[in-house]
């Protein structure tokens, strides 16, 4: 006989999330889909410093300094730490509207804009707010049916709304945001220090090498020299122009996705009610405030029943018997007086209870000379 048992499936909310992310160590690493250039800065990285700890560090610990190759590798830690945890944290991405939710803003913008003639383009749906006696406007998002909060926008590659969107960076893997902005300034600021570390100390190296076996002979001896000064020439404008940007930005305690939509130098002439008037305040704010927490729970636990049937014998022995507790009055009766072998007696062998045929009810009354029947219990007890 086939059972019905439902089982509680434990699913974490990661699973059920909407947006274009990948979730790896059950929910604990998030980046977006799109990893391809992440792993091409993983390489550039990792394989510029293992040549130049391979080949350039022994022998300018020797001629020069042991310093050389410790404050290399501290460098190189603290970079891949930031962009470690860069890549593989939450942004600051905020939850979609819940169908309840929607709806109640659905209706309030109804109520608010009223009825619209058909034709007519509805009215944008914004709403006013007011940070340091400036007027912002909170934009409706389409997609996740919610009003984005001051500064946060809709990422078309993450397709989630980000609080304090900056930008989505394909080398980190992920949306730069308000919960990991500080860390990737934190990552290119390193790595430019790093970059412009190994160029020199590669071209230190040419330098001492030549003075000995001459320039040419030296190019020819050392070819992983020479594709590290190409990688770290090539990429030392891009880095630290990206660095100084950036430190623009802090310094206006501004996004980029601010700068190149002009919110605060375009034709309004609208001032950043997000700046304090101060290099050292705005610095403090964006790299050293306080980092909230994540809205997401991606570890949260939502259960799930699932239904599976199984196989169940409900064949007794012929030594067992019911409890008496769940058998009916005759039941007890028919269970005291089963023959020696273990078999039951047929239902005429069976006395039947003394109760008058007024104590009866009528669809049970008989007449004298009929036979019991017997009761759907007894024969369920009897099997």
């Amino acid at each position: 006989m086939s059972v019905m048992v439902a089982r509680k499936k434990v699913v974490r909310k990661w699973e059920k999330l909407p947006g274009r992310n990948t979730f790896c160590c059950d929910g604990r690493i998030m980046m977006a889909r799109q990893k391809g250039i992440f792993y091409l800065t993983l390489f550039l990285i990792l394989g510029t410093c293992a040549l130049f700890f391979a080949f350039e560090c022994r022998y300018l610990a020797v001629q020069l300094s042991p310093a050389i190759p410790v404050f290399a590798a501290v460098l190189f830690l603290f970079a891949m730490a930031t962009l470690l945890r860069t890549s593989f944290s939450d942004p600051g991405v905020i939850p979609r509207a819940l169908p309840d939710e929607a709806a109640f803003i659905e209706m309030e913008i109804e109520a608010t804009n009223g009825t619209v003639p058909q034709g007519q383009r509805p009215p944008p749906r914004i709403k006013n707010f007011q940070i340091n006696n400036q007027i912002v406007k909170l934009k409706y998002c389409y997609t996740c049916k919610i009003f984005r909060p001051p500064r946060a926008s809709h990422c078309s590659i993450c397709d989630n709304c980000v609080e304090r969107f900056d930008h989505h960076c394909p080398w980190v893997g992920n949306c730069v945001g308000k919960r990991n902005y500080r860390y990737f300034y934190l990552f290119i600021l390193s790595l430019s220090l790093l970059t412009i570390y190994i160029f020199t100390f590669n071209i230190v190296y040419v330098a001492l090498k030549s003075l000995k076996i001459g320039f040419l002979n030296t190019l020819k001896e050392t070819p992983g020299t020479v594709l590290e000064v190409l990688i770290c020439f090539f990429t030392l404008w891009s880095v630290v122009g990206l660095t100084g940007f950036h430190t623009f930005l802090v310094a206006l305690n501004q996004t980029t996705n601010e700068d190149i939509k002009g919110s605060w130098t375009g034709k309004n002439r609208v001032q950043n009610p997000y700046s304090h008037g101060n290099i050292v305040k705005n610095c403090c704010e964006v790299l050293c405030g306080p980092l909230p927490p994540s809205v997401l729970d991606r570890r949260g636990i939502l259960q799930q029943e699932e239904s599976t049937a199984q196989e169940g014998s409900c064949s007794r022995g012929p030594g067992t018997q019911e409890p008496l507790a769940t058998q009916g009055p005759g039941q007890a009766q028919e269970g005291g007086i089963k023959q020696q072998d273990g078999s039951i007696p047929p239902p005429s062998a069976v006395s039947a209870p003394s109760v008058s045929s007024t104590e009866m009810p009528e669809e049970k009354q008989r007449t004298p000379g009929e036979l019991p029947v017997p009761s759907l219990d007894a024969g369920r007890a009897e099997h």
